[in-house]
C-alpha cells in the first residue's frame, strides 16, 4: 500500500488476481508464497493432469504428452503433477489430494485424471477428488477408467478402450491356437477395465463351449513363485492372459525359475504393448492401446464439456489391436 500509494482492497484485489493466474500460492498459516508453477497469462485457460500411474505406468506417459502437446497448439496451459519423493513411481492418495487442492486454488477450468487402483481405499479416494473438482466448477474427463465398478458408470466423460471385446479378442485368440485351460490373472483391487477384460474372456470361453470353472479368474503377484507354481500345478492351466504387460513379464519371469517354457508348456498374453514387451526373453502377445488417439479424443471431449458443462456423460470407446508374437505359440511348428 505504502510503496504504491493504493488502498487496502486494491492490494487484496491485486493478489486475489496474481493467485488465480498462479503466480502466487497462500497457504493457511504460514503466508503467501512466490508459486513453482509459471506465471499464467490473464484470460488463458488452464488445463492439469491428475494421473497417478503417470511415473509407473508407459501407456499414461505417452497420453499425457499427446494432451500436452495439443494444449500447446490451442494455446493452453498444462499443469502436471507427480509424487513428492521422486524415488516413489506412483503417487499417493495424499498427494493426489494436495494437488488437486492446488489446481482448485490456480482456479483451473480442466482435469484430466485417471483414478487410483491396487488399493483398498481407491474408490473412496477417487470420489473425493472429483467432487472437489465438480464443487468448484472444474470439467473433469476421466482417462483409461472409470470411477464405478463395471458394468455401473459414473457422472464424467470416459475416455477409453474397449476392454471387454478385448478381453473376448485375446482368449479367443489362444482357444484357437488350442488352449482350452485358460486363467486370468490380476493384482487385488484392480480397476474396473480389468473386470471388463475378464468378462470377455469369459464370455469367450462360453462361445466355444468350454467350461469357465471356479479358477478361471485368479488374483495375486506373479513376482511371487510360490503363487505362480500354484497357478500352473498339475498341469491344469494351458494358457495365461495378464492383465497388463508388467503382470504379463512378472510372469514369465517366474515361470523361468519354475523351469517352465513358454509358449511351448503354456501360452501367455499381455495387455497394453509397452516399449519392453517385444524385448522379453519371449516376445510378449498383447493388446496395443491407440494411445495417441486417445489423447486427442480426450482433449476434444474436454474442450466440448468446458464449452458446455450440461452434457450428458460420454464413454468414448476406442478399439485396441492384437500383437501376435513368440509368447502364445502361433509360431511354433
Amino acid at each position: 500500500m505504502k510503496r504504491f500509494g493504493v488502498s487496502r482492497p486494491t492490494v487484496t484485489r491485486a493478489l486475489f488476481d496474481l493467485k488465480n493466474n498462479g503466480v502466487i500460492e497462500r497457504r493457511a498459516g504460514s503466508g503467501t508464497f512466490i508459486s513453482r508453477g509459471a506465471p499464467t497469462a490473464a484470460g488463458t485457460r488452464q488445463l492439469g493432469l491428475l494421473v497417478p500411474g503417470l511415473g509407473e505406468i508407459e501407456i499414461f506417459e505417452v497420453i499425457c504428452g499427446e494432451l500436452a502437446s495439443l494444449a500447446r497448439v490451442h494455446d493452453l496451459v498444462m499443469h502436471w503433477g507427480g509424487p513428492r519423493d521422486r524415488s516413489e513411481a506412483r503417487m499417493t492418495i495424499n498427494e493426489a489430494e494436495s494437488l488437486c487442492d492446488r489446481y482448485i486454488e490456480r482456479g483451473l477450468h480442466g482435469v484430466f485424471f485417471a483414478p487410483f487402483e491396487h488399493t483398498s481405499d481407491n474408490q473412496a479416494a477417487n470420489r473425493r477428488i472429483t467432487e472437489k473438482l465438480t464443487h468448484a466448477g472444474i470439467s473433469v474427463v476421466l482417462l483409461d477408467r472409470d470411477l464405478a465398478n463395471f458394468p455401473d458408470r459414473s457422472e464424467f466423460d470416459l475416455v477409453g478402450i474397449d476392454n471387454f471385446a478385448a478381453g473376448y479378442r485375446l482368449a479367443e485368440h489362444l482357444i484357437k491356437l488350442g488352449a482350452r485351460r485358460l486363467h486370468f490373472v490380476s493384482r487385488p483391487f484392480s480397476a474396473s477395465t480389468v473386470e471388463a477384460r475378464q468378462l470377455g474372456a469369459s464370455i469367450a470361453l462360453c462361445a466355444h463351449g468350454i467350461e469357465v470353472t471356479g479358477g478361471f479368474m485368479r488374483t495375486g503377484d506373479c513376482a511371487d513363485v510360490k503363487f505362480v507354481r500354484q497357478l500352473v500345478a498339475g498341469k491344469m492351466c494351458d494358457a495365461i492372459i495378464c492383465s497388463n504387460d508388467h503382470t504379463a513379464a512378472q510372469l514369465l519371469q517366474s515361470l523361468t525359475r519354475l523351469g517352465v517354457r513358454v509358449p511351448q508348456q503354456i501360452r501367455i498374453v499381455g495387455f497394453d504393448d509397452v516399449r519392453f514387451a517385444t524385448l522379453l526373453s519371449v516376445p510378449l502377445t498383447t493388446m496395443r492401446q491407440p494411445c495417441r488417439d486417445l489423447a486427442l479424443t480426450a482433449f476434444n471431449a474436454m474442450l466440448e464439456r468446458m464449452k458446455n458443462p450440461t452434457l450428458p456423460a460420454r464413454g468414448l470407446i476406442l478399439q485396441p489391436s492384437l500383437e501376435v508374437r513368440e509368447s502364445c505359440g502361433a509360431y511354433l511348428k
